[in-house]
């Protein structure tokens, strides 16, 4: 017998596209979301294929594509913006959608949740979950205002960080990977057109991907810096001298930033919850279970199929124990290859002298294995 009540804990991409697919499906849904706001915020993203195929399959696609920017190849450059290779990347959401859009976060989140509240979502904000007890058909949940429900699954999808996984008591914990990303989105110079990259510079490597008519999101992938820059307003003047040595397109965007762009600054981890995700029927998804450094640009993707193929499965005619063993074996493969290779991308650019190293091979190779249904 299909769940009925589902409580979805988080209300970022994951827990916004699980809330649509369950309500699509018929089920009851619960929101909980630890900000006291709830909207969009944040620099750019990408968008490839999959991640495209599961935003039609909630009903978002029309008007994230109205304010993103599609493209079907990605450029390696030199540091000094020499073209060094034009890449078809694979359409890894079939034959209809783009390969890859670029898209402002904010962009995406606001269009996720105006859904959720159109398809009849309750929506609780500034509160999240304190406690769980569960018998054989049902999940008793305290939340942290003293509020208390019953639902027949929980789901969180509260992030790397997630307070939920500990709750259930999976060990998982986020480590560094060793390099660290600065963002910003800037203006957009008219000759981009598609994500591209640049290598062979001073730190591990600097690009961009256009993510609306006018904007750009570009990024420097660099060595961990002091802990305390991490944040949403690092130096600028930090930036700039990082990022110093990188030539084309990229020094022009660096260039030209007002000064009072903001800059934000993170350390890159990975978790990768290596065996079942759910303890009973409580269960977490997306960056809880699994984050990846951001070197395919797959990170959203896993997270939304995690919700699309959960909420299509315990909708289904399978009792909930079944739907979630069958979830596992159809999802731990694909993100933990998903995960491994983009580690292994990652030690690759901290070492760039590695024997062997062929990081466009792992992306491609990657990115080909996607185009199998999640």
């Amino acid at each position: 017998m299909p769940v009925q009540k589902v409580l979805v804990v988080g209300g970022g991409i994951t827990g916004s596209v699980l809330c649509l697919a369950l309500a699509q499906r018929g089920a009851e849904v619960e929101l909980v979301e630890i900000s006291p706001q709830w909207f969009g915020v944040g620099h750019g993203i990408t968008l490839q294929g999959n991640a495209l195929k599961a935003l039609r399959s909630v009903g978002v696609l029309e008007r994230v594509l109205a304010r993103a920017v599609p493209f079907d190849v990605m450029r390696l450059r030199r540091a000094d913006g020499g073209l060094i290779t034009e890449l078809d990347t694979p359409h890894t959401g079939g034959p209809d959608l783009p390969s890859t859009a670029g898209a402002l976060r904010s962009d995406l989140q606001n269009a996720l949740c105006d859904a959720v509240h159109a398809h009849g979502v309750t929506v609780r904000l500034g509160l999240s979950v304190d406690r769980l007890d569960q018998s054989a058909d049902h999940v008793d949940a305290t939340f942290t205002d003293g509020s208390t429900g019953r639902y027949d699954l929980v789901v969180a999808a509260d992030g790397i960080n997630s307070r939920t996984r500990e709750l259930i008591g999976i060990d998982a914990k986020p480590r560094p990977v060793g390099m660290s990303i600065f963002r910003v989105v800037a203006d957009r110079p008219a000759e981009m057109d598609c994500a591209e990259v640049y290598y062979g510079g001073p730190r591990f490597k600097a690009g961009y991907s256009p993510i609306s008519p006018g904007q750009c999101y570009a990024y420097l992938l660099d060595e961990n810096l002091d802990a305390s820059l991490v944040g949403p307003r690092a130096p600028l003047d930090l930036l700039r001298e990082r990022g110093a040595g990188y030539g084309g397109t990229w020094g022009a965007i660096l260039d030209a930033l007002p000064d009072d762009t903001a800059v934000d600054y993170r350390w890159i981890e990975a978790v990768l919850v290596d065996e079942p995700w759910y303890r009973g029927r409580v269960m977490v998804v997306g960056d809880a279970a699994h984050a990846c450094p951001p070197l395919i640009a797959q990170g959203a993707a896993m997270c939304m199929e995690d919700a699309v193929l959960l909420a299509e499965l315990v909708r289904g005619d399978e009792p909930v124990e079944q739907a979630l063993e069958d979830f596992m074996s159809r999802r731990l493969p694909r993100v933990r290859m998903v995960l491994e290779n983009s580690l292994r991308l990652a030690e690759w650019e901290i070492h760039p002298g590695t024997p062997g190293a062929d990081p466009a091979r792992i992306m491609s190779e990657t990115l080909d294995s996607l185009t199998a249904a999640a």
